[in-house]
């Protein structure tokens, strides 16, 4: 099986490391990273600059590259190397992140970003991340990591991507894994107001701790974290809300 890898915490991140060195069991493993940080960039790609690529040494697998760009142009970049090469990809990984990507957080997630390039092409993906920003625990996300890769593209749906989230936990600590829907994954403070000298208002993206309210429903992904639970959590890059376009129809909007 070849396996593309990518992240938005870069090329040198220890997510990267762990989950490159796991996934050369499953076959054989392609890294296309950043170069540098990049993570809550999204699903943004660099259309107003040259992409710059350069292969790199990277233990355990089959070719490493890493790319000045987003999550998303490693993987463009990824499919027309590889492609030039008469490579296959059959599927793609995405991580280990540093952070939760839960709830909301999924859309501004460089993570989940990578993986759904792969989806937008028929091609299954799976998405991994640690609920910390210094994870020590990588163990329970990389056995559900693996244990899907092992499912392949034949179990797996080339127009989902399968988001896993775990709690930097040891796994005895850890109540179980549940499948989930998303949830809405608020913060404490998360935008900042700061002021200067000269009376120009400035902002800062703060990070804060998450805000866990009483009445998150309990089939969440932010939920059953709450809960000491990992999560699996499916995810498709369609976001039609279908069972409003009847409504939308009735308006009497359409013309032609």
């Amino acid at each position: 099986m070849n396996i593309v890898l990518s992240n938005d915490d870069g090329i040198l991140s220890e997510g990267i490391r762990r989950f490159a060195e796991a996934l050369k069991t499953l076959g054989d493993v392609y890294v296309f990273a950043p170069t540098e940080q990049m993570s809550c960039c999204g699903h943004g790609v660099s259309v107003k600059k040259t992409l710059h690529a350069r292969d790199m040494r990277f233990p355990g697998t089959r070719r490493a590259v890493a790319v000045d760009g987003t999550p998303a142009d490693c993987m463009k970049v990824a499919f027309k190397m590889l492609e030039a090469d008469g490579i296959a990809v059959d599927m793609v990984f995405s991580g280990v992140n540093m952070g939760g990507n839960l709830g909301t957080d999924t859309l501004y997630s460089g993570t989940i970003s990578a993986a759904m390039e792969a989806v937008m092409l028929g091609i299954p993906a799976v998405a991994a991340s640690v609920d910390s920003h210094e994870p020590r625990h990588y163990e329970t996300v990389l056995e559900l990591a693996l244990q899907l890769g092992r499912l392949g593209p034949r179990r797996l749906r080339g127009d989902t991507v399968v988001s896993i989230n775990a709690p930097d936990l040891p796994p005895a600590a850890i109540k179980g894994v549940r499948v989930t829907r998303l949830g809405v994954r608020e913060y404490d403070a998360w935008l900042r107001e700061e002021t200067r000298e000269d009376g120009l208002r400035t902002y800062r993206y703060a990070g804060s701790n998450p805000v866990y309210g009483a009445d998150i429903p309990a089939d969440t992904d932010v939920a059953a974290h709450r809960d000491g639970y990992a999560t699996i959590t499916p995810l498709c890059w369609d976001l039609t809300a279908r069972d409003l376009t009847d409504a939308i129809r009735r308006l009497g909007l359409e013309r032609g």
